[in-house]
This record gives structure tokens, C-alpha cells and sequence, in this order.
């Protein structure tokens, strides 16, 4: 058997028995696609369905012209979990003989356990050490890559979970909520409520730790502001003297303290926005707000930056309504410290003042006491009641020198004031911390955009110092994976990659950067530029291709189809109108990316679209078919693997995954004999009877397959 349907082009039908490829006839398939053996290889885990180089060498002899070698272990390998590491020089070797000898082709998968550049470990919170871990795992598989020539090396891209109902990008027009289409309607949930209780991770930019959940339906008690109730001229409550200070007209809505001056920076700590006093009540006033109030309240914040700064916030500099609503929560903590902190500091000054005239009080009566005989000092004398108090009058009362009482009042005090002291300072300091923490609040986006996409940027730039062959370059080919996670939807998946391109240009463009190579502590500040030892001195223009060349995407057709179980069918529609929208959004999605030529890699599995389970394609519903026409109309060329999964346990084996593949896309697969007079050729003849059956092969292909060199007339080979 042979692979090249062009090889069979030119020779006449009858020559063959039961050929199956339709070229043979000189007709095209019927969906628009030439995709046959030598297009569609296979993925290969390494310790799970290959042990070693001769499992990857079976595999080609079975007829595989593509292998994706994939890598289960993470850090540690084991047997049945391989690294890259545990491929050693002469295996390597070995796989690129192999990779000659039978024109096959490899491509890479880093560890399974990757999920994105965002460091996330299992309590949940993100750390920046153990993203820069999860990058040596993405390195070492690029190396590995970079020893077999050149081709993409994949990685999944899960950076964290967000509520499917509430999937915000932004883009020119503004942010978008990606679960609804351009009418408004909702196209995804997780759960019937999920509306209205979605959940919100938050994280510490200084650490980030995660440290608050914020659920959508809970509400928050919080101020409410005092504003002009009108439009009035007044002036603003700067620090300048009053005497300098010009009228300007305070309008209705306009935050004003409560001597009716025009708050200028309502967001700053001391100085800004104060709680309305409700003088009916005699308390200040206090509202219940939802989550609503704190987009509201996110857009204020927003047009006041863009206001005060005359252009529009970046991702970092920007509030989104889930740090609204948490800074509302620390508001009041902030609020309550700054108010002891206060009271305290007041009752330390009138400590103070006291012991000023505690003692002038002593001095004048030791002067006194001096002054007095003797036996006239009973005259001074003054009763202390404490005692008389503390017992409830079962104890009398004392008499003591006036000086003696003072000391007893002095020392109380100073207790007092130590007291307040301390106690005014850690509020003043909770209060600092607080505030400090408020700022330093960030959605999970802003830590991808400032870290993470760093991260792939600088993986961009090692696959190319490591590529050889500018042909046939590295490529990190981010994957998207699960819908529940950022990165799992096609347009959260462009973003990361446009992201991660235009940090590679800069890190490749610019001579210094921030964070860059390791300085003295003492000569690190904050935002200060560093020398950047990634810069090549190219042009952008140039650097943009290298990002575009080594940063691509990995297209997955079974991932794309878990979004099928939280597809919210629209009750007036058919079944099968509702599983046409359904891909119709699917191929949507699909233009969009090829469009924008960032795939990179191709990845072939089904599923009924709950679970990831890796059936063959064309076994259940995913649309393998019209996404690889998509891909195909906008130029794909590269690696298209199949990934078998359920295959390996339900089927003879995973390379029956294969075969299956290659009979749904009208693989190029001839029959060479016959089964009996009268007797066609079946694909059961070939997909069953090499491996679990008895009856001999009639097919040859692999490393079976002879030189095209030179053969019979009929193309037989000799033996």
C-alpha cells in the first residue's frame, strides 16, 4: 500500500482492486479536503503508549508519517511518566535517524501538568517561582524539540478559572463579555445560576497569593458619598491657602467634603470622597450595593483616570468591577482603623496637656508643702477616693499629700498615654496596610498580562536560539484547554498570543527593560530600567516577524467541543437547529484565528462534549471535518496529530485512532490482493487485520514500504 495519491494519479483504475481514494478517479473529497497518511500522524506520551525509541520506531512501521512526542512527567519523570530529560543524547540520535530514514516528521509536547505561565499550585494561589519552574519544563521541551530540527512544541494554556458567564476581554470597542453573542444573549453558563453567583478570584500583585473570592450575589454594605445635591460656586479642598484659591462651579453629582469644598482626588486616602452624615439619624448613611453598583462604580473610577491622565487606563491601571467590589470591603476596615487611630491620637494630645499641667501642679504644691510647719501639714492634706470607689464605700477613704496624689495621677496618665500611643500607631499602621492592600488588589488578568505573557515572550525567544534551521524554526504553540478556564475560549487564546508577541518585540527591541538581569538589592527601584539580556538590536519590523514565526497556536477539535455542555440551547429552536448554531459559533471562532494565521499545530480527537476522552475523529459530534476546511481555505500547512485516547483501551490499539482518521478524511490507502473471487476489499481488511487478527496482511506501508525508486509496472515490489 501507498501513501501519495499523486503516485496513483496517472495509472489506470484497473490496475488496482477496491482503491479508495478518490483522487484515483481524479475527484476531489467532498468537503473540500486533500488530507491523507502522509498529512495526519499521531501523538506518542511517552511511558504510556511508547517506552523508549523503539515504541516511537513501531509506530512508524505501523504506518505513522507524523508523531507528536509527548511528554507526561512533570520536573521528576518516572517509567510511566517521561521527561525530555530522560531522552538522553543517544536516543535523541536515534530518533533523528529515524525521522531521515522514514521522512517522518516530530513535533513536542511539554508536560501534561503545564497549564498556562501564570505559576499556579495546589492551594490555588499563583506564584512567580513557580512559574519560572513551569518554564524550565517548557524549555527543556523546546530543547528536546530544537535536537529533533525544528517543528512546534505545544503547551496547554489554562492560567485560571473565571466565571463562563462573565468572560470580559478588552478590545477597541470597549470590554466584551465573550458568553454572549452580539444581540445579548447568554451562549454559556456552568450552572443554572451561575447569573447571578458567579465567583471572582482576586489576587496580591506583590505576592500573587490569592486572597479573596468575590461572589457575585452577595452584597457589600458600603458609604454612601456625600455629593453636591446641586450646582453651586464654591472652592476646591486643596492644600491651598484659602485666600489664593479661585471660585470654580461645583455641579450636581460633584464629591464635596463636608464643608461643601469640591473634593479633588476623590480616591485618595486622607484627603478624598466622605461618608454623607444623615442628620435626621445622627449616623452617617450606609447602602447595601450589589455587584451592579460596583460596575458602576469601576466606570466612575475609569473616566475619572482617563480624565485626570487625558488618555485611557491600561489593563494594570484599570479598576474592574470584582476590585471595586473588594476595595469596598477594605474600605470600611480602613475607615474603622484610621477612626481609632484617630480618637487615640486625640486622647494621647490631651494626655500630653495633662502631664504639662500635672506638673506645674506638683512643683507648686512641693513648694507648698515646703512652706507649711509640720504640725499645720494636715491642712493639706486631700482625700483619695479610689479605694472608697473600687470597693463600693466598705473601704474609706484616704488622706495623702497633694504631691502624692499627683504622682498617682502622673503615673496613671503616662500609663494612658503609653496605651494610646501604641494603640494609635498599629491602628495608624493597620490603616497604612489596609490601604496598601487595596491597591495592590488585582483580577487575575492583570497578573497574565504583566507576568505571564512575559513568560511565553521569553519561551518565544529560546525557541529561537534554539532553532537551526530559520525553515523549519521552534515554535511555542500555545494550546487552548478547558472552557472553564482563561485561555480555554479561541478569542482569550489570540489574546495571550498577541500579548506574548508584543512583549518578545519589546524584550527583543528594547536595550533596557524592567526586571532584567540580576542587580544589588540596594540598586533595585521600583520601575527602574535594567539591562536587558534579551536584546538583539533588531528592527521591530523584524522582531515582529520572529514573534509571529515562533509564537503560534495550537488548535485543538475536541477542547473546542467541551464548550458544547454549557451551550444554552434557545428553546424554540430544533435539535438540530440548535447543534447548527452551536458550530456555527464553533467555525466562527475557528475563521477567526486562521484568519490571523496563528495556528501552529493541529490536534485531531472527539468527544460527545462533556469530557475530554480522545475518541477518533469522526466517532461522535465535534465538526473535524469543516474546522480542518477552515484551516485548509486560509493556508494551513503544518503538523495535524491525532491524539487517540479512549482508543488505546476501548480499541485494539491507539494507532487504530490512527486508522480510523485516516478512512474519515478518504485516506490515500490501496489494497494489493485479493480476499477471494467475488469478494471486495473492506477498510476492515486493512484498519483490523495487521494487528488481532489471523488472516494476512494485504497492505504494506511504514518502514515496509520500498523505494519508489524502482518497481514493476504494476508497482508491486519485489521480494
Amino acid at each position: 500500500m501507498r501513501f501519495n495519491a499523486g503516485y496513483y494519479g496517472h495509472h489506470p483504475v484497473v490496475d488496482y482492486f477496491n482503491s479508495m481514494d478518490p483522487e484515483t478517479y481524479g475527484e476531489k473529497p467532498s468537503y473540500g479536503l486533500d488530507l491523507g497518511v502522509k498529512d495526519i500522524g499521531m501523538s506518542v506520551p511517552m511511558g504510556i503508549s511508547a517506552a523508549n525509541v523503539a515504541g516511537i520506531y513501531s509506530k512508524i512501521r505501523m504506518g505513522a508519517g507524523n508523531i507528536e512526542i509527548q511528554f507526561p512527567g512533570y520536573r521528576m519523570g518516572s517509567r510511566n511518566a517521561q521527561t525530555p530529560e530522560m531522552l538522553g543524547e543517544d536516543q535523541r540520535q536515534a530518533i533523528r535517524e529515524l525521522s531521515m530514514a522514514n521522512e517522518v516528521k516530530f513535533t513536542t509536547h511539554a508536560s501534561f501538568q503545564l497549564m498556562g505561565m501564570m505559576g499556579r499550585d495546589e492551594r490555588g494561589n499563583f506564584s512567580i517561582y513557580n512559574a519560572t519552574q513551569d518554564m524550565f519544563e517548557l524549555k527543556r521541551a523546546i530543547d528536546f524539540q530544537a535536537d529533533m530540527g525544528g517543528g512546534s512544541v505545544v503547551i496547554h494554556s489554562g492560567e485560571f478559572e473565571r466565571p463562563m458567564t462573565d468572560m470580559y476581554l478588552d478590545d477597541e470597542s470597549g470590554r466584551i463579555n465573550l458568553a454572549r453573542d452580539p444581540s445579548g444573549r447568554l451562549m454559556f453558563k456552568q450552572a443554572h445560576t451561575q447569573e447571578v453567583d458567579a465567583r471572582f478570584e482576586l489576587l496580591d500583585d506583590r505576592t500573587s497569593a490569592k486572597i479573596e473570592t468575590v461572589q457575585k450575589n452577595k452584597l457589600v454594605a458600603h458609604p454612601v458619598w456625600n455629593k453636591a445635591e446641586k450646582d453651586y460656586w464654591g472652592y476646591d479642598n486643596s492644600d491651598v491657602p484659602e485666600n489664593q484659591k479661585q471660585k470654580i462651579l461645583i455641579r450636581e453629582g460633584d464629591y464635596v467634603d463636608y464643608g461643601g469644598q469640591k473634593i479633588i482626588d476623590p480616591y485618595d486616602s486622607l484627603k478624598g470622597r466622605v461618608p454623607k452624615f444623615n442628620e435626621g439619624k445622627k449616623l452617617f448613611d450606609v447602602k447595601l450595593k450589589s455587584f451592579e453598583d460596583f460596575k458602576k462604580e469601576a466606570e466612575e473610577y475609569n473616566m475619572y483616570f482617563e480624565q485626570k491622565h487625558r488618555r485611557k487606563p491600561n489593563y494594570y491601571e484599570k479598576m474592574y468591577p470584582e476590585e471595586a467590589y473588594v476595595k469596598a470591603t477594605l474600605d470600611a476596615q480602613e475607615s474603622v482603623a484610621r477612626g481609632w487611630s484617630l480618637q487615640f491620637s486625640q486622647r494621647a494630645i490631651s494626655s500630653l496637656k495633662a502631664l504639662g499641667k500635672l506638673e506645674e501642679a506638683k512643683k507648686f504644691y512641693e513648694q507648698l508643702e515646703a512652706s507649711v510647719p509640720p504640725e499645720e501639714q494636715w491642712k493639706l492634706l486631700k482625700q483619695d477616693d479610689e479605694l472608697y470607689r473600687i470597693t463600693g464605700g466598705f473601704v474609706a477613704p484616704e488622706t495623702k499629700k497633694p504631691t502624692e496624689l499627683i504622682d498617682k495621677v502622673i503615673f496613671n496618665v503616662k500609663r494612658e498615654l503609653d496605651y494610646d500611643r501604641s494603640t494609635a500607631a498599629g491602628q495608624e499602621q493597620q490603616a497604612i496596610d489596609t490601604y496598601t492592600t487595596k491597591e495592590h488588589i488585582i483580577t487575575p488578568i492583570k497578573r497574565l498580562e504583566k507576568q505571564g505573557v512575559r513568560l511565553y515572550a521569553e519561551a518565544g525567544i529560546h525557541a529561537l536560539r534554539k532553532t537551526r534551521d530559520p525553515n523549519n524554526p521552534v515554535t511555542v504553540a500555545v494550546e487552548h484547554i478547558f472552557p472553564e478556564r482563561f485561555g480555554g475560549h479561541l478569542e482569550e487564546l489570540k489574546w495571550i498570543i498577541k500579548k506574548s508577541r508584543e512583549r518578545m518585540v519589546d524584550l527583543l527591541t528594547q536595550p533596557e527593560i524592567e526586571y532584567g538581569v540580576s542587580m544589588s538589592p540596594k540598586e533595585v527601584k521600583e520601575g527602574e530600567k535594567q539591562p536587558n539580556p534579551y536584546y538583539m538590536g533588531v528592527s521591530r519590523n523584524e522582531a515582529e516577524k520572529l514573534a509571529e514565526r515562533h509564537i503560534k497556536a495550537t488548535l485543538d477539535t475536541g477542547h473546542i467541543n467541551l464548550w458544547r455542555k454549557y451551550w444554552q440551547e434557545d428553546p424554540r429552536k430544533t435539535r438540530e437547529e440548535n447543534d447548527n448554531t452551536f458550530n456555527k459559533w464553533v467555525f466562527n471562532q475557528v475563521e477567526s484565528l486562521a484568519k490571523e494565521k496563528m495556528v501552529g499545530n493541529v490536534h485531531l480527537a472527539d468527544n460527545y462534549g462533556y469530557h475530554d476522552d480522545h475518541l477518533a475523529p469522526g466517532q461522535v459530534n465535534s465538526p473535524i471535518k469543516e474546522i480542518m476546511s477552515i484551516l485548509k481555505r486560509h493556508g494551513y500547512e503544518k503538523a495535524i496529530t491525532v491524539e487517540p485516547g479512549a482508543d488505546a483501551s476501548t480499541d485494539l490499539s491507539d494507532f487504530h485512532g490512527l486508522m480510523k482518521t485516516w478512512k474519515f478524511f478518504g485516506s490515500p490507502v490501496y489494497g494489493m490482493g485479493f480476499r477471494g473471487a467475488g469478494v471486495p476489499q473492506t477498510w476492515a481488511d486493512v484498519q483490523y487485520s495487521f494487528f488481532g487478527q489471523n488472516k494476512p496482511p494485504y497492505y504494506i506501508f511504514g518502514g515496509y514500504a520500498p523505494s519508489n525508486d524502482w518497481t514493476l509496472w504494476s508497482a508491486v515490489p519485489l521480494e
